[in-house]
């Protein structure tokens, strides 16, 4: 649905960003990862083509964006940082002026509709400027969705809400997802982007990393699994080392925590040694490693090459 190619952008001097070439799926949600100044915004503004890329290229829907694609523009939706409103208007009218822009049949009767299903039917007529941040953000997605786009592309859609807001929104953003739309996430909050996202790309002015987060765990960390014995699991450790498809062992919060080539087939080998060793066993756990361990690690990889 969405594709870059050697998608790079410079401003005069300043490279932000380079080489980007990746994928979304259609009816995807890929959640975009990076730190303040990585080329997030830039690269939504470049996929609906409200800037030129220095080099590389984009397709929407298997058509080739240019500055001239306004009907290729139509299939997106867009939720800006700081979505801006006609603060004096009533909601529904900020909703219309939007939806006789874009051609859309009925427009007063769609902004209505839009507003019963974000909640905001009961503020239609009051100005936007009496709305509170979590109302605004909700206004902007119906915005974004008033010509009712396949594509959504949404930069930083719950920063700075209070946690019933956000939950508000990421509620909503899973039903959009649930209706199949391709969706863009740009976000610094990891918890949303392990909960929302089928995938996560880390960018940080170029990509360093785009998969699941379980199989992005897998290349970084491994397969790990924490054993939990009653007593002190040091008379263990060396015997646990030499055991088959045992990568790596060590003891971490007074337990043993060993990498494993394979969880299933090694763990119930690994447990059974234990027992045969006397040990007493208490629990046996999986350990996953957080977004926020992950994703750390690989910006610090990144920064490292970059340096290198």
């Amino acid at each position: 649905m969405i594709r870059t190619e050697n998608l790079t952008k410079r401003y005069d001097r300043v490279l932000a960003l380079e080489g980007l070439t990746f994928e979304v799926h259609e009816g995807e949600l890929l959640a975009l990862l990076g730190p303040n100044g990585a080329g997030k915004t830039t690269t939504l503004r470049l996929l609906l083509g409200l800037i030129s890329p220095t080099s590389g290229r984009v397709w929407i829907a298997g058509e080739l964006m240019t500055p001239e694609s306004h009907r290729l523009r139509r299939q997106i939706g867009y939720l800006p940082e700081t979505p801006g409103f006609w603060e004096r208007l009533p909601a529904w009218k900020n909703l219309e002026i939007y939806a006789r822009l874009y051609g859309v049949p009925a427009a007063r009767a769609r902004a209505m509709a839009l507003l019963e299903q974000f909640g905001l039917a009961d503020r239609a007529r009051d100005p936007v400027a009496t709305f509170s941040k979590g109302m605004r953000q909700r206004l902007a997605l119906a915005r974004a969705l008033i010509h009712d786009p396949p594509i959504l592309l949404l930069d930083e859609p719950t920063a700075g809400l209070d946690p019933e807001a956000a939950l508000e929104v990421r509620e909503l953003l899973r039903s959009l997802k649930g209706q199949g739309r391709t969706i863009l996430l740009s976000t610094h909050d990891l918890e949303e982007a392990e909960r929302l996202g089928d995938r996560v790309a880390i960018l940080r002015t170029r990509l360093l990393a785009l998969d699941t987060p379980d199989r992005l765990r897998a290349q970084r960390f491994g397969t790990m699994v924490a054993i939990e014995v009653d007593g002190e699991p040091e008379p263990y450790l060396s015997r646990i080392r030499g055991q088959p498809g045992v990568i790596q062992a060590a003891i971490r919060n007074g337990r043993l925590e060993v990498q494993v080539a394979d969880l299933r087939t090694v763990t119930p080998d690994l447990v059974r040694s234990l027992v045969e060793m006397g040990a007493p066993i208490l629990s046996v756990t999986p350990v996953k490693a957080s977004l926020e361990e992950l994703y750390l690690r690989i910006i610090r990889e990144g920064r490292g090459s970059a340096e290198s």
